[in-house]
């Protein structure tokens, strides 16, 4: 990974830090992303001293606002003239339906919406950097999840577990989606499943203080980031750094280009 930059939201802790200290070790330049800057800092430094790699960097931005994501990559443009590889990584479950400052449900936006803007905002330069690759952390909750476009911020009905799986499924469909817009530029577009992780959002949302080491969780973005075996794939899940089966819906191409078309009509509100 000598000469290649990668970007991953959500880097200042969990396995999302994990693989950007894994891919420092491998000599990529990494820009860290998180919503705490002290937090960034400790995180930079010590992956620095873990790895000797001195080219680690790092951005704040707060993934449930869109104006901080437009920053947020208009930052990364002016960091990055290259950008070998994005990692949506970033992720979160809320028990209870909260709104953000933009009125949209928060899980659905720093899970999906987020990554959805963050992504097309960069798509210029990824494309210009090809051969480049876009990895976007799902989980296999998402099998569990539905795309209702009457629900999609709980207006009716909300549960925190619920959300999260919905939100998942959209990161797949997503994955999917973005690999047919992106077919013949070299770019390619996966997502996976990381394994059932020991991380925050493990304890706090499902209460289970059980899960791998989040050396394992790592091994899949890893994987798919840096390996010659992947160049050429895309539009596929992963799990265990293998090509897994996703939810039917991913196949669903009418219902992946409508989330796409309802994910930029919110982006446009903003």
């Amino acid at each position: 990974m000598h000469g290649k930059t990668v970007v991953i939201t959500g880097s200042s802790e969990g396995i999302g830090k994990q693989t950007a200290l894994e891919l420092a070790r491998l000599g990529a330049r990494v820009i860290l992303h998180g919503r705490h800057a002290s937090k960034l800092k400790a995180t930079r430094d010590e992956i620095t001293i873990a790895t000797g790699n001195d080219t680690i960097e790092f951005i704040v931005a707060d993934l449930s606002s869109i104006a901080e994501v437009r920053g947020f990559g208009k930052e990364i443009l002016s960091a990055c003239p290259k950008l070998d590889v994005l990692i949506n990584s970033a992720g979160v479950l809320i028990a209870d339906r909260t709104l953000t400052s933009d009125g949209f449900e928060t899980t659905f936006t720093i899970n999906h919406l987020a990554h959805f803007v963050l992504t097309n905002i960069l798509l210029d330069r990824i494309r210009d950097s090809a051969p480049a690759r876009i990895i976007t952390v799902s989980s296999q909750l998402h099998l569990s999840g539905t795309i209702d476009f009457e629900n999609l911020h709980g207006e009716h009905h909300y549960d925190g577990r619920s959300a999260y799986c919905n939100s998942k499924l959209a990161n797949v469909l997503f994955s999917h989606e973005l690999s047919s817009v992106l077919t013949g530029s070299q770019v390619t577009s996966n997502s996976l499943h990381p394994g059932v992780i020991a991380t925050k959002l493990l304890r706090q949302g499902f209460g289970s203080s059980g899960g791998n080491e989040l050396s394992v969780g790592a091994e899949t973005p890893v994987y798919l980031a840096s390996s010659d075996d992947v160049a050429t794939i895309s539009g596929q899940y992963f799990q265990r750094k293998r090509i897994a089966d996703s939810h039917p819906d991913a196949d669903n191409v009418t219902l992946r280009r409508r989330l796409w078309n309802v994910s930029e009509e919110m982006a446009q509100r903003i």
